[in-house]
């Protein structure tokens, strides 16, 4: 499992008239280890209370997760813990805890939230699993499951937002339910043996919300997918090199780059068509009514694009800072880098007299600030693995 990457992701919409989500979804990656842990917890109810019961749940889970190795013994405790509704009869909190060695050796402990879902080879394949019965003579049940995953693997799991979705309708009396969900799930990646486990996440939860009446979420609906695959590679190299002599090897590096390769940067675009002996082009149709710089075109390479002001708004992309709506070039660069899992970072350091003048605005940053701080984001927040190669 060495040569495979993990990318997870989660999409979720709260419940209609909600300020905020009754679903909480915690992701934590030891860099030095490499283990992966992610919990998914639903709080009983809706709203602000909801909300406080999901994190308390799912910010325990984690920790003990984190700390111990044993963690169905402490998953009981936590099963324990949790009061139950008098009314409902329900715990007050739900909870999914996904641990993921980076030998490939998973383990999923759930308590109360729908099972989780594992596509192989394109098809939910069932897993065997051991039940746990709660020590306050209730019905509640702890399921463990255990298992060896293989390239390709997607693990789907989510709230009952997804699985109830629909119930009472008439297409849907009893919910959409898991089997549902696994058959759409199965049909998506059908149909795109590459969809990223943001795409499909996004899918099932917006598969979820077309099956409510109205369109309309009646209850909090989140859904997160781990992707074991091969790991996607993108260079994204950004102004030139801090001597003319480098430009050759500045070039070279982008042509002989083995994956998805962005320039961003006219000056450096130009220094790559030169050294490639092409002709660089720009389209003025391709996203004319957007507020940033055009895209070029420039063969050999996957994406062309303005630098400073485009990378600082794929930045507000990134931190959900977003200014501009609509399709525009950072826009179609940030999904490049968040459908990737190694990015490097090649940042030229001759300075732009441009972007030295007082006059132009405070977010125009020089490229070095902003490539490590698009770096840092991409690290924390998406947990991709980035170098940076300063040249």
């Amino acid at each position: 499992m060495s040569d495979l990457f993990t990318e997870l992701e989660f999409h979720q919409v709260r419940k209609a008239a909600e300020h905020t989500a009754g679903d909480a979804f915690l992701v934590h990656k030891n860099t030095e280890s490499n283990r992966l842990l992610a919990v998914l917890s639903d709080g009983l109810g809706s709203g602000v209370k909801a909300n406080i019961l999901a994190h308390m749940t799912a910010n325990m889970a984690i920790r003990f997760a984190e700390a111990y190795t044993d963690f169905v013994h402490y998953a009981r405790v936590i099963m324990n813990a949790l009061p139950v509704c008098q009314v409902r009869k329900i715990a007050y909190a739900t909870f999914t805890v996904l641990d993921c060695n980076p030998d490939g050796s998973v383990q999923i402990v759930e308590l109360g939230n729908p099972p989780f879902i594992l596509l192989r080879n394109g098809k939910a394949t069932e897993v065997p699993f051991r039940e746990f019965c709660s020590e306050q003579e209730d019905s509640r049940k702890l399921r463990v499951s255990r298992f060896k995953a293989q390239p390709e693997d997607r693990i789907i799991f989510f709230s009952d937002g997804v699985t109830e979705a629909g119930m009472g309708s008439t297409a849907y009396p009893l919910g959409w339910r898991n089997r549902g969900c696994a058959e759409f799930s199965e049909e998506q990646v059908q149909r795109d043996q590459r969809m990223s486990a943001r795409d499909l996440a996004r899918a099932v939860v917006n598969g979820a919300l077309r099956r409510e009446p109205d369109r309309t979420a009646y209850d909090d609906i989140t859904c997160g997918v781990l992707y074991f695959r091969t790991p996607r590679k993108t260079l994204l190299a950004s102004g030139p090199p801090f001597s003319e002599k480098k430009d050759p090897e500045f070039a070279e590096q982008i042509r002989s780059f083995d994956g998805t390769t962005i320039i961003s940067g006219g000056t450096s675009a130009e220094i790559a068509a030169r050294e490639f002996g092409r002709e660089l082009q720009t389209d003025l149709f391709r996203y004319r009514r957007s507020p940033l710089p055009p895209i070029s075109e420039l063969d050999g390479v996957d994406l062309v694009t303005e630098g400073i002001l485009t990378l600082t708004e794929v930045l507000n992309i990134l931190e959900g800072k977003e200014k501009y709506t609509g399709d525009h070039a950072a826009r179609l660069l940030s999904e490049h880098l968040l459908n990737s899992d190694i990015i490097h970072f090649l940042v030229g350091t001759r300075i732009n007299q441009a972007h030295q003048d007082p006059n132009l605005p405070v977010e125009l940053e020089i490229r070095r600030s902003l490539m490590r701080r698009i770096a840092t984001v991409l690290e924390e927040r998406y947990l991709k693995e980035v170098t940076l190669e300063f040249i």
